[in-house]
């Protein structure tokens, strides 16, 4: 209960932590059910903190990556990848305004910042649209093309 009253964790993560503690894994596996079911552990719930905590700052990449570590399920893994491309190209404008704000002028000034918004976890295509500049449109809308 004490890990669980800090933080959301995945069910997979808490198992990790917990099996030192336990002789039979039987009794871990009951005893994460018994969470469940009361409602104290929830995947639902722990890929809404890790998309709480990280979407401002980080790509939907990097995100999927870290739930793939945690084993929340595949299902639950592609809505929340599909929900996060929503909104890829307005949340990478926001890390880059806050740390650049400013077109590259040169092409090392344009690699440094598209090698950025790529370690965060923005798509090649993201990176693209941003470093592009100007008073274009940079919210996700399908095009007529």
């Amino acid at each position: 209960m004490a890990y669980l009253s800090r933080r959301e964790y995945s069910r997979a993560e808490l198992s990790r932590k917990l099996r030192p503690y336990v002789q039979e894994a039987d009794s871990l596996e009951n005893t994460l059910d018994s969470l469940e079911r009361d409602g104290w552990l929830s995947n639902e719930r722990f890929v809404e903190s890790v998309v709480h905590r990280r979407a401002p700052r980080m790509g939907g990449s990097r995100i999927i990556n870290e739930l793939k570590r945690h084993a929340v399920g595949e299902a639950l893994i592609g809505e929340t990848a599909d929900k996060l491309a929503q909104t890829e190209t307005a949340r990478a404008q926001a890390v880059w305004e806050k740390k650049y704000g400013v077109v590259p002028e040169t092409p090392a000034e344009r690699a440094k910042q598209a090698r950025f918004l790529a370690a965060r976890g923005f798509s090649a295509s993201t990176v693209g649209k941003i470093l592009k500049g100007g008073d274009e449109d940079w919210i996700d809308e399908p095009s007529d093309e």
